[in-house]
């Protein structure tokens, strides 16, 4: 899923991998979801925490007020990075108010948790999380879930990593800013998962 990212390219690629591409969209920068593309809805926080600044529920909760009724494939509910405990304690304050559009709910999974953490409301596991602990973490989530989404996957290799782990889908930012060896990384792992389930051999990027 690119993130953010609905433009031309982000369409062409997904017109050639039928199925293969969706969008994440995220309440920070709102677009319009693209009819025949599936999309899901980030919460933003992670922008929040990144820039250092206080996280607000308005434009999560406009958002859905206006498409919740276009089926987003799940909502990841408000969390925060690397904290568990306020992680839950958002779950608990958002969950039953985000369940009431009718939208699966992803957890956003973060450094410390485990599978008992989770609520039996959560339809997906959104492994966030600091960037060693998600990797080091990531095939406790999708052995014990079946709908696992991994975040922040920018290259051919993390691709390969979520694909082999049994993650369900991925998202990342970097995908269309220009970068052509970047790009090229993604349509080679498309072109490879959709033809076989064979690991090809690595590469660099």
């Amino acid at each position: 899923m690119p993130s953010n990212n609905t433009g031309f390219e982000a369409g062409m690629m997904a017109g050639k991998f039928p199925g293969r591409i969706g969008h994440l969209h995220s309440v920070e920068s709102p677009r319009e979801p693209k009819q025949g593309i599936p999309w899901a809805l980030d919460n933003g926080v992670f922008g929040a925490w990144q820039q250092q600044r206080e996280w607000s529920e308005d434009p999560l909760y406009r958002y859905l007020d206006q498409f919740a009724a276009w089926s987003p494939m799940w909502v990841v509910v408000p969390d925060w990075v690397g904290d568990r405990d306020e992680t839950l304690r958002r779950w608990e304050q958002h969950a039953d108010a985000l369940q009431a559009f009718g939208v699966p709910l992803a957890m956003a999974v973060q450094d410390g948790m485990t599978p008992a953490d989770v609520p039996a409301e959560a339809s997906v596991i959104f492994v966030g999380g600091t960037t060693s602990w998600k990797w080091r973490n990531l095939r406790t989530w999708t052995d014990n879930f079946p709908r696992v989404h991994v975040g922040r996957v920018n290259t051919y290799r993390l691709l390969w990593m979520a694909h082999d782990a049994g993650a369900e889908s991925t998202d990342g930012t970097g995908w269309f800013r220009g970068c052509q060896k970047q790009l090229a990384g993604l349509e080679r792992y498309l072109e490879e998962s959709t033809k076989s389930n064979t690991h090809p051999q690595p590469c660099l990027l």
